[in-house]
């Protein structure tokens, strides 16, 4: 039986993630994979389907409707790769008991506001121009994994070429 990969999607949720096949089409031969679009876990109203606005409900206690309805996903060991503020809700669902063998979050900014670390093989990825992007000391004191792209903005995940570099990465 293959491994449980979970994929978290960005703000944007399945309407905005095609680049999402990038990763499920590398990843596929090597784990049973299940997709989640943020929006729904965190129960968004997307009919006003603009960033502000969804992030607006992100922060308004969406982010805590998607952590406990991912709990919700059982307690079998699983994999995770999130990105952006799926990265959040996937970190603090671990804190709270989501049961993971690796974690990988990419340009999940808002965790630079997290004092807690989860356990476990955890990996996060950042554009080196994205503004929001934790500052190194917040690196250090968590004692984690982390990788830079040069040259790349917030949502660098959405390239063919940094997904295979990614997957490549997650099946080490």
């Amino acid at each position: 039986m293959k491994p449980r990969l979970i994929i978290l999607s960005d703000l944007w949720g399945k309407e905005k993630s095609n680049w999402v096949s990038f990763y499920t089409e590398l990843l596929k031969d090597k784990f049973e994979i299940q997709y989640y679009d943020c929006c729904e876990l965190a129960e968004i109203d997307k009919t006003e389907y603009f960033e502000e606005n969804l992030h607006n409900q992100f922060i308004n206690g969406g982010i805590e409707k998607a952590v406990a309805n991912l709990l919700k996903a059982g307690n079998n060991e699983i994999d995770i790769l999130a990105f952006s503020i799926g990265g959040t809700i996937a970190w603090k669902a671990v804190l709270k008991g989501l049961n993971i063998r690796s974690f990988f979050a990419v340009s999940s900014t808002r965790l630079r506001y997290e004092n807690e670390t989860p356990k476990g093989r955890i990996k996060l990825y950042y554009g080196e121009n994205d503004s929001n992007k934790p500052k190194s000391d917040w690196f250090q004191k968590k004692s984690i994994a982390f990788e830079i792209i040069k040259n790349k903005e917030h949502d660098f995940y959405t390239d063919k070429d940094f997904a295979i570099e990614i997957c490549n990465d997650f099946l080490k």
